[in-house]
């Protein structure tokens, strides 16, 4: 969206900072009357909704401390809290920002609650500004549950999160959890769908609203909604599937030509784009700048965590373009700030454990003029003008030839499409037999550190958690002659871990939303 849609934004939220009880999940407070707004106060409303996008816990590091403990990547900087998480054997949810999440959603969804409740019957607000308020709302409250619930539910001993509805009474907020994820995942859907009813097409938003959500946005996490639920319910695969199918059959997405192409900032609104969080030099989220080397070098405030492994960097094939996206491996060539860097080689040391570093999100970081331009001057704050991806279209494409060899069977002939034309977009030969172990490399190589398409969620929901953890993890060790590098030794770099399935495929919720509840209930284990 544009500079005016984050002003917007920022505005608003301090109105509602006003307001502090309205934005605590306990007590649930009562914003004023939503009914009587007039159509441009309906849309700050709309606007309002999009305020946790900016929060370091959620789109800054947030869950990638839980992403940290997949086999695609290992902590960047020595700390206790995060090596803790990775290893399963602490609290973790009850560290580092990772459990600014869980509150910053039950917050979206009581502010979506209220808008369900109140707006629909409102005769002083447009029917078109009505549509998109309370889509808006259907879309951000399925969203909060789907950002969480798969971390912290399951269908077994632990049930899903709590579930609290435009219906649930003020004094009964704080409701005990349904018996399974099961019941999240049917309101997610269910919300998705309405969603998908009243928003426009993103073709229908003028400028100056796009970065709000729209139809396909909303099928698409409908789909991936199902592709999780579908763990403990094959049905689920065909929700998949015909969710997928409205998104393709739109005809409003394509590939990006060519996958490097993605990540660059005069496409963040391209043919690949469904949706992201939107960002610019003052503001958005803090993802881009969390991952390159701890400093900048001395050229700008980066911060050095979650490197790539070389296990990620091994899953690529020969001549997949994406690895040289996706990782900066010693010898390779970085523009940043202005300041030719050859990685390993000039300067000879980095942060990074693994001799590598994330290369996706750097293109707003090349040339002189940068900061102040494409990145912000704030080194503790490091938002640029590169949108990040909550989901794009070729995530959908992958779930729906998940959904259909998972339902099918290996080899199924339109699995085999999807997954070629993902292929050919990397440079690579349209040979894919849709296997479920190349599903799962396509996934992986295609979609990494990428927010929403969880490598540990997948690895989880999969079975296959157990087993890729019980190996430790590598990264190289450069061995230099003069300036250019003599060899590369492949190194340990994090131990073999121990993944009880029947535990650590939740985590526990977070300690402080525990003590302030009677209902709410610790996973078990933690």
């Amino acid at each position: 969206m544009k500079k005016n849609y984050i002003l917007l934004v920022l505005i608003f939220s301090v109105t509602l900072a006003s307001c502090e009880k309205f934005l605590e999940f306990e007590p649930y407070g009562q914003p004023s009357s939503l009914g009587t707004l007039t159509d441009g106060q309906a849309m700050q409303t709309v606007y309002a909704l999009y305020e946790w996008q900016y929060n370091e816990g959620t789109t800054g590091r947030g869950f990638f401390w839980y992403e940290n403990a997949s086999d695609d990547m290992v902590t960047g900087r020595s700390q206790a809290q995060a090596q803790n998480i990775k290893n399963f054997v602490d609290n973790g949810s009850s560290s580092r920002d990772v459990r600014d999440n869980w509150p910053k959603m039950y917050q979206t969804i009581n502010y979506a609650n209220q808008i369900i409740k109140q707006v629909p019957g409102s005769e002083s607000i447009s029917e078109n500004v009505r549509d998109l308020v309370v889509g808006n709302a259907y879309y951000w409250r399925g969203f909060a549950y789907l950002w969480i619930a798969p971390w912290y539910g399951d269908n077994g001993p632990n049930g899903g999160i709590p579930i609290v509805t435009e219906e649930t009474p003020v004094e009964e907020i704080d409701v005990p959890r349904p018996a399974s994820i099961l019941e999240n995942y049917e309101l997610i859907i269910s919300d998705l769908e309405k969603a998908g009813e009243l928003l426009p097409w993103f073709d229908e938003l003028p400028a100056d609203q796009w970065g709000l959500t729209h139809k396909t946005a909303a099928w698409s996490m409908a789909a991936r909604a199902a592709l999780y639920a579908a763990q403990y319910d094959p049905s689920y695969y065909d929700k998949v599937i015909m969710y997928a199918d409205r998104v393709i059959n739109s005809g409003k997405h394509a590939l990006q030509s060519t996958y490097a192409d993605v990540f660059e900032i005069e496409n963040n609104w391209g043919p690949e784009y469904i949706y992201s969080v939107t960002s610019n030099e003052n503001d958005g989220a803090k993802w881009p700048g969390i991952s390159f080397q701890n400093g900048g070098f001395g050229y700008y405030n980066t911060w050095g965590y979650f490197q790539p492994t070389k296990e990620l960097y091994d899953a690529f094939e020969p001549g997949d373009e994406r690895l040289k996206k996706t990782i900066i491996a010693p010898g390779d060539t970085v523009d940043f700030v202005g300041n030719q860097i050859i990685w390993q080689v000039n300067p000879s040391s980095t942060s990074s454990p693994t001799g590598m570093t994330l290369g996706k999100w750097l293109a707003p970081f090349r040339g002189a003029d940068a900061i102040g331009t494409r990145v912000n001057p704030n080194g503790n704050n490091m938002t640029t003008r590169l949108n990040v991806h909550l989901i794009r279209y070729a995530d959908v494409l992958l779930m729906k030839a998940e959904a259909l060899i998972w339902k099918n069977g290996e080899g199924d002939p339109v699995a085999k499409e999807l997954l070629n034309d993902i292929r050919e977009r990397a440079g690579l030969a349209r040979n894919s037999q849709a296997t479920k172990a190349q599903l799962k490399n396509e996934r992986r190589v295609e979609l990494a550190f990428e927010f929403g398409s969880w490598r540990h969620l997948d690895l989880v929901r999969w079975g296959d958690a157990k087993d890729t953890y019980s190996q430790p993890l590598h990264g190289f060790k450069v061995n230099l002659a003069g300036s250019s590098i003599e060899s590369l030794e492949t190194i340990e770099v994090w131990p073999a871990r121990n993944f009880d399935p029947t535990i650590h495929h939740v985590f526990p919720i977070p300690t402080r939303e525990i003590a302030t509840s009677k209902n709410l209930t610790q996973n078990q284990g933690y």
